[in-house]
């Protein structure tokens, strides 16, 4: 087997890991992906209590059937303008791993779309250009019906020291 087509495998079964099915998102004119097996629930906006000094894209948190969930607004996560939350806002509520355990957080979404089941032929590696992101967040790009959809790693949308001060602050 020649080094090209080690290669080849090698990003195939790369790929392989991450087919699944993926609950997929609007934010701004673009659409996200997350790992259906992230997703705790999507609930309809509700009343936030602000958390004071905290960062700009921590909303702050929610009583959720007595739960207090931090809540973060993914457009200012990733620098995006803000807009006015309206009957299609929404919070996607995710399990995350923390260096103390599992920890629940509400990202606030523009509208929730459809959860798809996307072969690993269908997704490619992170382009290095051409995304609004920054590309640790990215776990691949989807290609689906004439569309890109950008699937996202979850667990790396916050660094872990804003885990920890979100998680001081619930």
């Amino acid at each position: 087997m020649n080094e090209e087509t080690k290669a080849i495998d090698q990003a195939v079964a790369c790929m392989g890991d991450k087919e699944g099915k993926y609950l997929t998102f609007a934010l701004a004119d673009e659409e996200y992906g997350i790992g259906i097996l992230k997703i705790k629930e999507i609930i309809g906006m509700m009343p936030i209590t602000t958390v004071p000094q905290s960062p700009p894209f921590v909303k702050g948190v929610i009583n959720l059937r007595g739960k207090v969930i931090p809540v973060i607004d993914l457009r200012l996560r990733f620098e995006m303008e803000s807009i006015d939350y309206n009957e299609r806002t929404c919070i996607i509520v995710v399990e995350i791993e923390a260096e103390n355990g599992l920890i629940q957080l509400g990202i606030v979404v523009d509208s929730v779309c459809e959860v798809l089941n996307i072969p690993g032929e269908e997704i490619e590696e992170t382009p290095s250009f051409g995304t609004k992101l920054n590309t640790e967040y990215i776990m691949g790009v989807a290609k689906m019906e004439g569309a890109v959809k950008i699937l996202l790693h979850i667990e790396k949308i916050l660094r872990e020291e804003e885990i920890a001060s979100i998680e001081d602050a619930a």
